[in-house]
């Protein structure tokens, strides 16, 4: 039975500090805000570093050549505090995601369309970061996958759903979502913070995080990730938090 809407894009408001915004209709319409931690420089060589270590071995694993620039991984916002909407709570947190049936739930609510339309590129099998946002301490928790692919959002259609888009047809549904599994959660806690000190760090030295849309795009609560991208931020979990 399906659950109260968490997943959509006034998730992915700049956390914490951002007002919730009226939902945006159009692309155009979704402007982009600074993420509230606004983290110092990482101190010098640190992320650098890094960064050089990775490279080396994924340029060991290639044989040195560079991967074409593809989105094949992913990173979903989800509010992991308690928040109501319209009289309904759109929390949604990765320990909710665990305690579902088969730790697998439908991906609704996302009311953008360039977010909209990265659901509807999503394969099965493909992996995505579960990503607290709009919180005291923003970040990734946890691994998901995509184990069905985009199919009509049954929200559109719930007059009693926050999410409720009346200029949507059943013949002709605006809006998409998919349904994601539990993997894992990652081994520990990995913060925006720490992502953005090695995005400033990488802008500088044309490291993987360089155009992280995390940061180019912060409001998406939808967003897609390159391999290069995806297994960076992975290789921090192994890393003691700075």
């Amino acid at each position: 039975m399906p659950w109260p809407s968490r997943k959509r894009d006034k998730g992915a408001v700049a956390d914490k500090k951002e007002p919730d915004a009226k939902i945006a209709k159009t692309e155009e319409e979704t402007s982009d805000k600074e993420e509230e931690e606004k983290p110092a420089k990482p101190p010098a060589g640190s992320s650098k570093s890094g960064w050089k270590n990775w490279k080396k071995t994924k340029e060991s694993e290639s044989g040195g050549e560079e991967s074409k620039i593809t989105y094949c991984h992913w990173l979903l916002k989800s509010e992991p505090e308690s928040r109501l909407e319209k009289g309904v709570d759109v929390k949604f947190s990765v320990d909710d995601l665990k305690a579902q049936p088969n730790q697998t739930t439908c991906w609704d609510g996302v009311r953008n369309y360039q977010a909209r339309n990265f659901l509807r590129a999503m394969k099965i099998g493909q992996q995505a970061f579960f990503y607290h946002s709009n919180c005291k301490e923003p970040g990734i928790v946890a691994i998901v996958k995509i184990v069905k692919e985009a199919y009509p959002d049954h929200t559109q259609f719930d007059q009693k759903d926050p999410h409720y888009d009346s200029t949507s047809r059943k013949e002709n549904p605006k809006w998409s979502m998919v349904d994601v599994q539990f993997v894992r959660m990652t081994k520990r806690f990995i913060p925006l913070s720490e992502i953005k000190a090695h995005h400033l760090a990488h802008k500088a030295d044309g490291g993987p995080l360089k155009d992280m849309m995390l940061f180019t795009r912060q409001r998406l609560s939808i967003q897609p990730l390159t391999e290069e991208e995806f297994d960076f931020v992975l290789s921090l979990e192994e890393e003691k938090p700075h």
